[in-house]
């Protein structure tokens, strides 16, 4: 369990075992986890296989490489990387479960008084778990839905979450992991088996 802030990043180095196996590089404080621990890498939850130094290695199921943007890494690219909930952790995101829901495209970015807002595609599949000022997961950050419509949805990105993530690289059309609300999930299936 995670909370989707974000207190690392890494660097994509490379993949193993015709991608069944990710290497990421980062700083030894994030890489504190031991063999078969978890770690939120751009949203996922992955378990550490190997750790050398500042490299760490974990498996990519064909789930995830089939749900996710982890597939597609290039040599260098950034990554948001978040260490998992402890009871003493203090939860200042929301609940994420690292279980990504699928990609969306991002569809506008624009950037106006220090304010960044970003619009993504929304497939219907995850479109009922969507409501206007809950939570969602985009990287593995936990934004703040600002608008939601059938297709796309949109958040604000504050100055202190462009600095410390990879949403600052962003551009049209590159492909993001999107987790949507634990609760939301919940509450609109419960709500399904009662009709």
């Amino acid at each position: 369990m995670f909370t989707g802030i974000i207190s690392h990043t890494g660097r994509f180095v490379a993949y193993r075992q015709g991608r069944q196996e990710i290497v990421i590089e980062a700083s030894s404080e994030i890489l504190q986890p031991n063999t078969g621990e978890s770690l939120a890498v751009n949203g996922v939850c992955l378990s550490l296989i190997k750790k050398r130094k500042n490299q760490a290695s974990f498996n990519l199921s064909g789930e995830t490489l089939q749900k996710t943007n982890l597939g597609a890494c290039r040599r260098g690219d950034i990554l948001n990387l978040e260490r998992p909930l402890t009871l003493s952790t203090p939860l200042s995101g929301h609940l994420v479960s690292g279980h990504i829901d699928g990609t969306e495209k991002v569809l506008r970015i624009t950037t106006r008084n220090k304010e960044t807002r970003m619009t993504f595609s929304l497939s219907p599949g995850i479109r009922p778990y969507f409501v206007e000022k809950g939570s969602v997961a985009v990287n593995g950050v936990s934004l703040t839905l600002a608008e939601v419509k059938p297709s796309s949805f949109e958040v604000v990105i504050i100055p202190i979450t462009l600095e410390s993530t990879n949403l600052s690289a962003l551009k049209r059309g590159n492909s993001v992991n999107v987790e949507s609300d634990m609760i939301g999930k919940y509450v609109y299936n419960l709500l399904l088996q009662k009709r």
